[in-house]
């Protein structure tokens, strides 16, 4: 049964402004609550660049990695689907950061593609993130972050 709109409490939300993101706290909350990350994807799946949440959430699963093992493999299917030139959610990195992915890659460890994760994080951050903030998408969730 809809009430419409009459019935909803009126509530009073300003979107915040440069200063309040400054330092990245807002950006931080944002990747570190699961609706945040949804809808920041969704966002990003608008502007069709996706694939920087998806190799940002793939490296911090790969830094979690425990055995070597696991290692290997998921360093090879993070640089397959995220990082050699043509992959299919390619994300754009310089030539240097590519290399040193792909020098990484004879041997994998932990921070293998530390340089990559945080040139796309700063990216997200200062590129996308306040485009986000503008949309529609970031305003219900501005209340619970």
């Amino acid at each position: 049964m809809c009430r419409g709109l009459a019935a909803l409490p009126s509530i009073s939300i300003e979107r915040p402004s440069a200063e309040d993101t400054q330092g990245g706290q807002l950006f931080e909350k944002l990747l570190a609550d699961k609706r945040g990350v949804a809808a920041f994807r969704a966002f990003l799946r608008s502007e069709f660049s996706e694939e920087n949440i998806d190799f940002w959430l793939a490296c911090e699963d790969y830094k979690n990695t425990k055995t070597s093992s696991k290692l290997v493999f998921k360093a090879q299917k993070i640089y397959d689907e995220f990082v050699k030139v043509q992959a299919p959610k390619e994300v754009n990195l310089d030539s240097l950061t590519r290399k040193i992915v792909t020098r990484n890659l004879a041997n994998p460890n932990n921070s293998c593609f530390q340089v990559a994760q945080e040139r796309t994080y700063t990216l997200m951050e200062k590129d996308s993130f306040p485009r986000f903030l503008k949309s529609n998408l970031s305003f219900n969730l501005l209340k619970y972050l």
